[in-house]
């Protein structure tokens, strides 16, 4: 059974807090190399009320992904993200993913204790990421992702290729239950675009397939607000809100105590509350 079939999706919201053991996080909260203190970080996290810990050993801000920065090897990404996992699973007993779209990265993770696999590019990057997630039976975060954004319309689109992405997936041997997708808020689309998937999430519950939603401290909010990424607090609070009034299963956020709040009380008004 992979980990997303042990959740018990709408009942409640899960909640995966970032978990960014690189020099360059967009945010500002990476922990570089530091096991102890990304262990510490780890900690913190499960004492406030994370479900998820979501670990990343290379910079995947759009900004950088797109733009021609260098990406790291694989043997550095591993170097970084290997210890971390082994390190946190030694220790508590809390989900882990794996923040990455190479294969070998993945597999590494998986082997150290990891059960899911969040990849940006949705296995559309790396040929082999497929039958790592087939082949080891580990969950898979699919998200929407493109280097040339053109729409007719952003929401039915990237449902229409995040249905195509699934049932490629599935075909070639990744067990649906396995499966969650995400719109990729950020990723291939305007701050106009992003607003529109937000307004409009509940539609890609026709998918059929649980929900990720990552806006921490993104851009979108950035430039709406026209605040600094270290100051984005109050309106990531809002796009969590509103995510789950749409019926969102999992929220990726950086700040895990503030948003397992906003979690427990949005799910309080839309689920009702005993």
């Amino acid at each position: 059974m992979s980990e997303l079939e042990s959740f018990p999706f709408g009942t409640r919201t899960f909640v995966m807090g970032v978990l960014n053991v690189t020099p360059d996080s967009f945010s500002g909260d990476g922990v570089g190399s530091d096991v102890n203190a990304a262990l510490n970080r780890a900690s913190r996290f499960i004492e406030e009320g994370v479900d998820i810990i979501d670990v990343g050993g290379e910079s995947t801000r759009p900004s950088g992904i797109y733009d021609g920065v260098q990406e790291i090897q694989e043997e550095e990404e591993i170097r970084r993200v290997i210890p971390v996992i082994n390190a946190i699973k030694s220790r508590t007993s809390v989900v882990i993913s794996v923040d990455t779209y190479k294969a070998s990265v993945a597999l590494a993770a998986v082997n150290a204790g990891a059960t899911i696999v969040n990849d940006i590019w949705g296995m559309q990057r790396d040929p082999d990421m497929t039958s790592v997630v087939s082949s080891t039976g580990c969950s898979v975060v699919l998200t929407h992702n493109t280097r040339n954004p053109e729409y007719s319309d952003v929401v039915q689109d990237t449902i229409f290729t995040l249905s195509e992405m699934v049932d490629k997936a599935v075909q070639s041997g990744v067990k649906e239950e396995s499966i969650l997708i995400d719109p990729g808020i950020g990723f291939g689309k305007t701050v106009k675009q992003n607003l529109e998937i937000l307004r409009r999430l509940d539609e890609y519950k026709t998918i059929g397939r649980p929900l990720l939603v990552g806006t921490s401290r993104k851009s979108t909010i950035g430039n709406v607000l026209d605040l600094p990424v270290d100051d984005r607090l109050e309106g990531t609070a809002a796009t969590v809100a509103l995510a789950i009034s749409k019926g969102v299963d999992i929220v990726r956020v950086h700040d895990v105590k503030e948003m397992v709040r906003v979690s427990r009380m949005s799910d309080a008004i839309v689920r009702g509350w005993n």
